[in-house]
């Protein structure tokens, strides 16, 4: 399929007039049966609509293993375990081959050697497992989609792997309340296509949607796109249901936006990434899907600009902007290199955002961001754009931002760092390492929500190897958190940031996080090795 025709602006200054140039731009319309050869095409774009694990697909090489780290003070699993497990989910729910795709993380850098997959059907099985493997001190590790970005949802050892895959109900969608309910093992697009039926919306986006599930994204308190609109995962979920490590199910479930008795103990759920207890089941409200979306794709030359139009569409497209995302220049040609099918309207310049509109009038949100570019334009801050409210044309252009992350790990190894800064200090850290890496890496870029300032620094090489890894860590750390940024803005501390939590949290705090896990797991038997030493 071709798009029929884009409004298309550019800035022509004539006798001191900015005026708005409408031509026809083509690119290709990525459908639903077309994923599947573009999977066996790119081996990025395939881990996007499903995961490794069961795929069949070849395993690529590893760039790092966990053989370094020391087993913790664990019971092994015998065959009299195996045969328990059998004997409570039956044989075609326990797995002892095929593991590859359990045992290794979506970017390829850790592998683990768990022997055992169990696939429990409801929340009672959980509970089950849970409590034979504290008794029995067999440590376990949740897993959904496995599409995590610091090592979060994979065995570092010999673990148990515990798949939320089979809980994967919509239990109910409410459009009077806007209220949902569903089990962790759902995956996130089926979610939103379901609540999609009644007009209401999962707020949250990731360009892993098509294979994440909504459990990992609580767990992990997963930001999105979306943020700068519904705010993150603490404010959307109303409840959850959690089975702690000895057995006991949580039942922390809510229907209401506002209840004010006592501590809210969901929110040691939402973020903790398994640690305190496994997320069966939550409540989330979701708000109405909006009848006009509408998308620009814009050039900048300077990230000053950037800035200043940051500021005019928080300003001018107020209560109907819902997204503003940032790509430079180094991502977004990495990107179009590595995957032909996709077609950018605008190129040439520094720096990109793709800002997006939702609201309920569509002559009045076309007007407003037609002003606000117009303005922009006016007074040079944007030089080129492309806008559109068709929806097949929005899917377009958010599937160029979607595939950035993929087109950095497609055929190098990357460097992969999520972190919250200063808006005005946003991208420097972009140009600090392109300096102090130098020739040794391939590409050194940024992008990611400049709506809620959530850089993803990408320091891209041929192979990994100890040079540029000490260039980068723990020098990105330090950085970070001489501006008082976060370490981890959305992707969570995983395996891969544990040893740099310090640099996020005060020591005192680390201390109590400490204490609770002690409280919620006395063995320490759910993820270890993860978020804490």
């Amino acid at each position: 399929m071709r798009f029929q025709q884009l409004l298309h602006v550019r800035r022509l200054v004539s006798a001191g007039a900015t005026t708005l140039m409408r031509r026809p731009i083509t690119t290709t319309t990525i459908t639903t049966t077309s994923r599947t050869a573009l999977a066996a095409t790119y081996p990025a774009f395939a881990t996007t609509v499903r995961t490794m694990a069961g795929s069949g697909a070849p395993i690529p090489e590893l760039t790092e293993i966990t053989d370094n780290v020391q087993r913790g003070n664990y019971a092994t699993l015998t065959d009299k375990d195996v045969a328990h497990f059998e004997q409570l989910l039956g044989k075609n729910f326990v797995l002892t081959e095929d593991l590859e795709g359990y045992n290794i993380c979506f970017l390829k850098r850790i592998r683990g050697n768990s022997k055992l997959v169990l696939k429990p059907g409801s929340t009672a099985e959980v509970a089950a497992i849970l409590k034979y493997c504290n008794e029995r001190r067999l440590a376990v590790v949740p897993q959904g989609g496995n599409t995590g970005l610091v090592g979060g949802s994979v065995p570092i050892c010999d673990e148990i792997v515990l798949s939320l895959a089979r809980l994967n109900k919509v239990l109910s969608v409410d459009e009077v309340t806007g209220i949902a309910v569903v089990e962790a093992g759902c995956i996130l697009e089926n979610f939103d296509q379901r609540a999609r039926e009644v007009g209401l919306t999962v707020p949250l986006d990731l360009g892993a949607k098509a294979s994440c599930h909504i459990g990992g994204n609580v767990s992990t308190n997963a930001g999105g796109v979306r943020v700068v609109r519904y705010g993150n995962l603490h404010g959307s979920v109303l409840g959850v249901e959690a089975v702690l490590a000895t057995g006991q199910v949580l039942d922390l479930m809510s229907n209401f936006k506002k209840d004010n008795t006592g501590y809210h103990m969901k929110h040691l759920f939402i973020g903790s990434e398994g640690t305190l207890g496994v997320v069966t089941k939550l409540s989330m409200l979701c708000p109405h899907s909006s009848r006009a979306v509408n998308v620009a794709f814009i050039g900048l030359n300077s990230f000053d600009d950037v800035l200043k139009t940051f500021v005019s569409a928080k300003r001018n497209l107020g209560e109907i902007l819902s997204s503003c995302e940032l790509i430079d220049e180094r991502a977004l040609n990495t990107a179009l290199e590595q995957f032909k099918f996709l077609n950018s309207p605008i190129s040439g310049f520094p720096f990109y955002m793709l800002i997006e509109t939702s609201g309920s009038n569509g002559d009045h949100d076309e007007e407003k961001i037609n002003q606000f570019i117009g303005d922009g334009m006016e007074r040079g801050e944007i030089q080129d754009g492309t806008v559109t409210g068709d929806p097949g044309k929005v899917q377009e252009i958010w599937k160029i931002r979607e595939m950035v992350p993929l087109g950095l790990i497609e055929k190098s190894f990357c460097f992969k760092y999520d972190i919250s800064l200063p808006l005005r200090d946003f991208y420097n850290i972009v140009d600090v390492m392109r300096e102090r890496c130098g020739p040794l890496a391939t590409v050194v870029c940024g992008y990611g929500h400049l709506g809620d300032s959530n850089l993803h620094l990408n320091v891209s090489c041929e192979e990994f190897n100890d040079e540029i890894y000490k260039r980068v860590e723990p020098f990105v750390y330090e950085y970070t958190s001489k501006l008082k940024g976060s370490i981890s803005a959305e992707h969570g501390i995983g395996f891969l940031k544990k040893d740099y939590l310090h640099y996020s949290k005060d020591p005192v705090a680390i201390g109590y996080m400490r204490e609770m896990k002690k409280l919620l797991d006395p063995n320490s038997i759910l993820n270890p090795y993860k978020v804490l030493n």
